[in-house]
């Protein structure tokens, strides 16, 4: 046989061979699409894919037997939106373009995006040198399959991804939970042994990352300080890059059906206090726009009390005061709708950024939602906040929301406390509770004008409702 015939015969079998290939390869699913997910209840839910571009894809739920279609686009991507009924399960989706998939063991219930950076990361199993408490028992005991949980593996990306990494659904067991987030985890346990359905945690967080990194380039036109980095630079990409997990780990992911989303991020943007106080809610519009679920339920953490110059480059003093971040969030409260804010100014650890009580965290997030979100009554499930402030004969007097049985301090003195004058000039301030409100003065200050409470790097929280939910660090100056 000549060459040249043995070489269109080759090429003709490579092509009949890659055509048959592509004719009889079966739809493509995003890794979050597989046996053992959690679907949102009683929502349209969306499933997407690929399959041959003009194909035909038929969808069908085993739960009422109902079928759907859609046509793939030219570049072969597909959508379909399911109807999920009441919480319950397993049930199975069969997805057909001629060749099918089946996903197995598919829970419908309460589905949760947990997200930020290294706090929200830190797993059940702690950090090196650095433990959860009560992380071993809370393992030891974890065997519940109607609590589940996907982790985004981290990924870093100049251009938006389709899909992620490979991972999978995994159920609760002392096997999965040691590398799962603490925070999410304790927050997913008590939410369902609480409400009682399958409850499904999306872990989406990377260590170290900044708000900016979680952002897409249209957002962040409206912060020109925000320096995007070029795409010839694509090597020096890190976790603080503007849109880079934004691309490579949260766009893969929007649009599938959540009730809502937890949050615990700031420390990254700690040294640039005023820029977050508008950046973190754009971040939060952004998401809510993206998903195209409304104003879903987002809580979030305060970051914890931390002694930040120890961390390079070793910056002291004036806003180098991760204080200030911490009053961005707090007035973010009124920035975000239907948003709730965990305070944690009595777990903060001067040496460690990454608090050990991760199950105060957790629980405080299940409050929020629990009681927000879910309706239920009988238990306070808000720190509190100030409410409205008078002077009355050289004494400010400051009385608080989210306390409907006042204030305590659990016997402790109340020594973080400071009112100013005119003169702009802090001075320690004597603090009492008098029937549910604080009563602040110095016999330095005839005059006061702002008080500020635990306005410091580090500092231990001394302040809580009598449900024992601490008071926010706050500053009623804007100097």
């Amino acid at each position: 046989m000549k060459q040249s015939t043995v070489f269109r015969l080759s090429v003709t079998l490579f092509v009949l061979f890659s055509f048959s290939v592509v004719a009889t390869a079966q739809p493509q699913l995003p890794a979050f699409f597989s046996d053992g997910m959690v679907l949102q209840q009683q929502t349209d839910a969306a499933i997407w894919g690929k399959s041959a571009a003009g194909k035909t894809v038929k969808l069908t739920t085993s739960w009422d037997r109902k079928n759907y279609a859609a046509k793939a686009d030219d570049q072969g991507r597909w959508k379909i939106r399911v109807r999920t009924p009441q919480a319950g399960g397993p049930y199975e989706i069969s997805i057909t373009d001629g060749q099918t998939i089946r996903l197995r063991d598919v829970l419908i219930g309460e589905v949760w995006l947990c997200s930020g950076q290294s706090n929200m990361e830190m797993p059940m199993k702690g950090y090196r040198d650095q433990p959860v408490i009560g992380a071993n028992e809370a393992i030891f005991a974890a065997n519940n399959p109607q609590l589940r949980f996907f982790t985004v593996p981290r990924a870093l990306r100049m251009q938006p991804q389709d899909t992620v990494k490979a991972s999978n659904w995994k159920k609760a067991t002392p096997e999965t939970v040691a590398d799962f987030s603490a925070t999410a985890y304790f927050f997913g346990r008590q939410m369902q042994q609480t409400l009682n359905v399958p409850i499904g945690l999306m872990q989406i967080s990377y260590g170290g990352s900044s708000a900016e990194a979680w952002m897409n380039e249209e957002a962040l036109n409206a912060f020109p300080a925000i320096k995007k980095l070029p795409a010839a630079d694509s090597a020096k990409i890190s976790q603080r890059s503007p849109m880079s997990l934004y691309n490579g780990m949260l766009k893969p992911f929007i649009g599938y059906a959540i009730r809502g989303c937890i949050w615990y991020q700031g420390e990254s943007n700690y040294e640039r206090p005023d820029e977050y106080e508008t950046l973190f809610p754009a971040m939060v519009s952004l998401w809510r726009k993206e998903f195209g679920q409304g104003d879903f339920p987002f809580y979030y953490a305060q970051i914890a009390p931390y002694n930040y110059s120890q961390l390079p480059p070793y910056n002291t003093g004036g806003k180098y005061n991760s204080a200030y971040v911490r009053d961005a969030q707090r007035k973010a409260l009124d920035k975000i709708p239907n948003s709730g804010m965990v305070v944690l100014m009595d777990v903060g650890e001067e040496n460690c950024i990454h608090p050990s009580q991760k199950a105060v965290g957790g629980q405080r997030f299940a409050y929020l939602a629990l009681g927000d979100t879910y309706g239920k009554k009988g238990f306070v499930y808000k720190s509190p906040l100030p409410d409205s402030i008078r002077i009355q004969n050289g004494t400010m007097v400051i009385r608080f929301k989210n306390a409907p049985v006042g204030l305590t301090s659990f016997g402790k003195p109340l020594v973080n406390f400071e009112i100013a004058g005119a003169d702009k000039y802090w001075r320690p301030a004597r603090a009492v509770i008098s029937k549910g409100e604080l009563h602040i003065s110095s016999p330095e200050i005839k005059d006061p004008v702002a008080v500020r409470y635990a306005f410091r790097d580090f500092v231990i929280g001394e302040l809580f409702n009598t449900a024992g939910l601490p008071v926010s660090s706050f500053r009623t100056d804007d100097w």
